[in-house]
């Protein structure tokens, strides 16, 4: 059962799980705070709790409002693209041919069909990013299986308005944003470890934080590092 306490102008949304200490977290991309404490927890104290970290809370709040956004891509000539953490420029091409990209040493080469719009120049580069992520994902999957003696059943790539990724420990999937393409690829890596740490532990307890240091002692800065990376406006936009 969750309930929601109110500290001035902020919100925040109080759960209760079995973990043995408080877990304050703000969230890209619009600051939104959520405090995750032991279930003997009463709400005053998670109230006095969060009080107390009233400053952190707005310092947070204060660099996911100030932190830069991509402007919305229209998929035109010598606009600006990311792959793998790298800035290239894009050209675009119009032939009666399947459309296509290609990539070289400093561009992105989109070609497609005369009359194609910006939607359909859209969904040719996300099919283009999701075919570079299947290229990376299951070495990492694999690389991490036998590390964290777990199985990942199958994984999903789509675009995600307000996550890096998600699992589903019953089933034993996890799915991957799209925009991680347009990130470093030890981001990706991260972002993987953490969805398969929940296929031993949901939650984010304790216990959760436990493994993920043990094998991914680098997760702090890896979090900070995505979290501080330019929002895509497509993908975060709500």
């Amino acid at each position: 059962m969750s309930e929601r306490i109110q500290i001035g102008d902020v919100s925040i949304l109080v759960s209760r799980k079995a973990v043995k200490n408080v877990h304050l977290s703000v969230h890209p991309p619009n600051g939104r705070v959520t405090l995750v404490a032991p279930n003997t927890t009463r709400l005053e104290v998670a109230r006095a709790y969060a009080i107390s970290k009233l400053g952190w809370i707005r310092e947070q709040q204060s660099k996911l409002h100030n932190q830069a956004r991509e402007a919305p891509r229209e998929f035109v000539e010598r606009e600006s693209h990311y792959v793998w953490g790298r800035r290239y420029l894009l050209s675009v091409y119009y032939r009666e041919t399947k459309p296509f990209i290609s990539l070289d040493h400093r561009r992105i080469n989109l070609t497609v069909r005369p009359g194609s719009g910006p939607q359909k120049r859209a969904e040719v580069m996300h099919e283009w990013h999701k075919s570079l992520m299947h290229q990376v994902v299951p070495s990492l999957i694999h690389k991490w299986e036998p590390k964290l003696k777990v199985t990942v059943e199958r994984y999903f790539l789509q675009r995600m308005k307000t996550k890096w990724g998600s699992c589903n420990h019953r089933a034993g999937h996890i799915r991957l944003n799209t925009q991680l393409v347009t990130k470093p690829k030890d981001l990706l890596e991260y972002v993987i470890v953490h969805e398969m740490v929940h296929l031993i532990e949901p939650s984010h307890s304790d216990r959760f934080l436990t493994i993920l240091e043990k094998h991914y002692p680098s997760w702090r800065e890896a979090r900070v590092e995505l979290n501080e990376l330019p929002l895509a406006a497509e993908a975060w936009s709500r």
